[in-house]
């Protein structure tokens, strides 16, 4: 999914992009209104990430442009505004969150994968649902279900997860893992794959000592039995 970060400060804007690209959120950025309005009539983004102070056209402006054409893409703003009233003008523009700044990665997190969840399931994008050990993953909710449990999970994750059930059996090695679910473009690290295996599996797995799900294969990847 691809998501449109409109930011003129350039520490928030990389930050915001950092934190989106960690979910494994394809990134489009912008660094005024009119660069905004630009790239999301190039890209169309799947979300939208809305500074409002921003120069030459504002982000209220810049929602309200969008909403004339496209009434169901996510809109979420983030600003140093932290009145009330800017708050509610933001929501009745057609925004869907509103996050106050200085804000907190978590917080970032979870409201992106919430208004995420929220798009796909009105949307209905087709991403079928699978299983994989005794999970099942429903890839349009971000979420995993083990019996009565839910476990939270982010784009990258599913792209693992439905990447290791597809190649049941299989060693996948680093660059397949990192080409399919990071991309192209990135530039291979083993240990921010180690990282983000060990992180997932401390949700997933009954056991993140004695994996059943995802299975290291020394020297050569991971693998789904």
């Amino acid at each position: 999914m691809k998501i449109l970060v409109a930011e003129d400060d350039r520490l928030t804007r990389q930050g915001l992009i950092d934190i989106f690209q960690d979910e494994g959120y394809e990134t489009v950025a912008a660094a005024n209104g009119k660069e905004a309005l630009a790239r999301f009539a190039e890209a169309v983004p799947d979300v939208v990430c809305l500074d409002i102070m921003m120069p030459d056209i504002s982000g209220y402006d810049v929602c309200r442009e969008i909403r004339r054409t496209h009434d169901a893409v996510p809109i979420l703003f983030i600003s140093a505004k932290s009145e009330e009233i800017d708050k509610v003008l933001g929501l009745e523009m057609g925004a869907d969150d509103y996050i106050v700044k200085p804000f907190g990665v978590k917080e970032v997190i979870a409201r992106i994968r919430a208004v995420t969840r929220r798009h796909a399931r009105t949307q209905k994008f087709g991403e079928e649902p699978f299983t994989i050990g005794d999970l099942e993953v429903l890839p349009d909710e971000l979420r995993a279900l083990r019996d009565d449990d839910v476990i939270e999970l982010s784009v990258r994750d599913v792209s693992i997860l439905k990447l290791l059930a597809g190649n049941r059996g299989k060693v996948l090695d680093r660059d397949t893992i990192f080409n399919t679910c990071w991309g192209l473009d990135y530039m291979p690290n083993s240990r921010t794959l180690d990282q983000h295996i060990s992180q997932l599996r401390k949700r997933i797995e009954l056991d993140p000592k004695h994996p059943a799900i995802i299975t290291t294969v020394h020297n050569a990847g991971y693998r789904y039995e």
